[in-house]
């Protein structure tokens, strides 16, 4: 394992901003995986590091096939991470809304550039990110539908789910999508919600990943087989939206099936905790996304089902 510095910035007022990557054997540049990019990606960042652990155990005991380098990329945003900030600190930016970046644009846009220089050329790469929203979801793979995405490969992880989103131009600047533009077999793994560490999700996407190494000959490992993953189209999902503002109580779980009229929660007065309205489900489905705010807004999204 060779731990490098890939992009070094200085600053005017505290510690270089640095981005470290582990690199893992040598010779055709087979998987790049990229953790935290946003300052509370504390589950992503952290299954990164168990990955550069176990490949290092690996390493030692002889497992990693010749001719292959893996790349891992931990963190890519230690600033904001460090001041307990989701996006760049100075500007409120997103680093996964730059690329391929510019590297003699704003702050961002050159760390984007510095970190896609890098990730360029390999066969695969993964980027672990967070939802948009606050929330528990099934662990799944997510693709941009872009002409160049393949589903078959991404069933290959053997997460439950596999979910294909049709791109809106702002997707258009995201690393997957620019990934996959430039010829990399580009996939999304969503290991749970931001700002919290979930041991049993991490380990969930960690074996995701090794078996995917596995099974494109880059390590030896034996493991569970995986699920069948179901392929599933982004806008078949079913929202289910807040008709109240108030204080959620949930009543149901991600993965959990439930039927047509199911009471799913209950929106309370936050003043005398009555129930203002009773969220039931409209169709029958697995509730893939559950909204974990304990306030929420009208019309917010509270849940999202896979149809039966």
């Amino acid at each position: 394992m060779k731990r490098e510095r890939l992009f070094v910035m200085p600053s005017p007022f505290r510690d270089e901003f640095r981005i470290h990557g582990f690199r893992f054997g040598s010779g055709k540049k087979s998987m790049a995986v990229v953790g935290a990019m946003r300052g509370d990606e504390l589950q992503q960042q952290f299954v990164c590091s168990r990955l550069v652990h176990t490949l290092q155990d690996m390493e030692e005991s002889g497992k990693l096939v010749p001719g292959h380098e893996i790349l891992i990329i931990p963190s890519a945003n230690p600033f904001a991470m460090n001041i307990g900030k989701r996006f760049w600190a100075m500007d409120n930016t997103d680093i996964n809304r730059m690329f391929p970046g510019y590297p003699l644009g704003e702050t961002t846009q050159r760390i984007a550039a510095a970190l896609f220089e890098h990730i360029q050329g390999y066969q695969f790469g993964v980027h672990l990110p967070s939802y948009y929203l606050p929330g528990d979801f099934i662990p799944h793979v997510r693709m941009m539908h872009t002409g160049y995405e393949n589903v078959e490969l991404a069933r290959g992880f053997g997460l439950p789910y596999t979910l294909v989103r049709n791109p809106l131009p702002i997707d258009t600047t995201t690393l997957n999508y620019n990934w996959q533009i430039w010829e990399t077999q580009a996939f999304s793994v969503y290991a749970g919600p931001a700002g919290v560490i979930d041991v049993s999700i991490a380990d969930v996407c960690l074996s995701a990943i090794l078996r995917f190494m596995d099974l494109h000959g880059f390590i030896h490992y034996r493991s569970h087989p995986g699920y069948h993953s179901e392929v599933v189209q982004e806008e078949e999902l079913i929202n289910v939206k807040a008709c109240r503002a108030g204080i959620m109580y949930s009543m149901c779980r991600p993965d959990e099936i439930v039927r047509r009229g199911q009471r799913l929660a209950r929106i309370l007065d936050p003043y005398d905790g009555s129930v203002r309205w009773e969220v039931r489900a409209p169709e029958d489905g697995t509730v893939f996304f559950m909204q974990t705010s304990p306030m929420v807004l009208e019309n917010s999204v509270l849940f999202r089902l896979i149809p039966s």
